[in-house]
């Protein structure tokens, strides 16, 4: 009978990054081209290494992988978030959020386990210390993990979200169906989804660590490098890399590790723009413009079709 009481929300008005009227087109023309450029970015740089042999080794695969990833987190949220860019009303149905949420979990996840996966390849970080090659079949299982834990933990916790009740406000302080966004709005127990919650911070900071002693090894391989000039080639490979796993990592921390009573969801929405929209740019930038191999098998490529 107390469930009969509460009206049930078919749909949620998404509060967006702005609300102010003459912000609007410019955010619009601003991620509009951000979101074309991630989109021809990562197509190309998955298309390049399927066409191109030379690219056909594990590390490459695993940077495809990295592509389809960073293809599809924003384009679960940027397209929906332009469309509202451009409407008075910014309303999202209750299965498009719940669908939203999901893949986006799925996604966030899948990039926290493939960037640790990658941590541990050290060709992927710096060439010059690449002397342990990968079997394809472990390439593939680890990968087959990483999108696996995603799917889990997205399944369980859009499971748990399917469950709460919505019955006040229905405006989310988000430009997209985030998490904790969405738990504000309940008016049932959340107890459930709180302790699945607490446990994905608790995975996220094992993840985080983990990476530590990858770096700190390449670090210290780095340096007793003879030659300047070597020392100098290994930094400029690893230093934009470890700056995007920076990013990324430390704008999730600050999204979703700080006290409710610290901060404003506002700084929130700012600092999530860079995990689920930024990083997913600068990553084919990294891997494509500072990766000789990957010139070569673009100049080959374009040369052949030239002729």
């Amino acid at each position: 009978m107390a469930e009969e009481n509460h009206s049930t929300v078919t749909e949620f008005i998404l509060a967006g990054l702005t609300d102010k009227p003459e912000h609007q087109l410019p955010l619009f023309l601003l991620f509009l081209g951000v979101y074309v450029f991630t989109v021809v970015g990562n197509v190309g740089m998955i298309t390049l290494i399927g066409l191109s042999s030379r690219l056909h080794t594990t590390m490459y695969y695993l940077l495809s992988s990295l592509s389809f990833i960073d293809l599809c987190q924003p384009t679960v949220i940027t397209p929906k978030m332009l469309v509202n860019f451009m409407m008075e009303k910014n309303t999202i149905s209750y299965p498009e959020c719940m669908t939203q949420l999901y893949f986006f979990i799925v996604f966030a996840i899948a990039k926290c386990h493939m960037l640790s996966v990658m941590a541990y390849d050290p060709y992927l970080q710096v060439p010059l210390l690449y002397n342990v090659i990968m079997s394809n079949q472990v390439c593939s299982w680890m990968v087959v993990g990483v999108y696996s834990m995603g799917l889990i933990r997205a399944t369980v916790n859009t499971t748990c979200m399917l469950r709460v009740l919505f019955c006040k406000d229905d405006i989310i302080n988000h430009y997209f169906c985030d998490l904790f966004p969405l738990l504000e709005l309940s008016c049932s127990s959340t107890f459930i989804n709180e302790v699945i919650g607490l446990i994905s911070v608790c995975l996220f900071f094992i993840t985080s660590i983990s990476l530590s002693p990858s770096y700190i090894f390449i670090i210290a391989s780095i340096l007793h490098i003879c030659s300047t000039e070597g020392r100098y080639k290994a930094f400029s490979t690893c230093s934009s890399h470890v700056s995007a796993v920076a990013l990324f990592f430390g704008s999730l921390a600050f999204m979703y590790l700080q006290p409710s009573s610290v901060g404003s969801m506002d700084q929130g929405k700012v600092s999530s723009v860079f995990y689920t929209i930024i990083v997913p740019m600068l990553n084919p930038l990294i891997y494509c413009l500072r990766n000789k191999d990957v010139k070569v098998a673009l100049s080959k490529l374009l040369g052949n079709k030239s002729l």
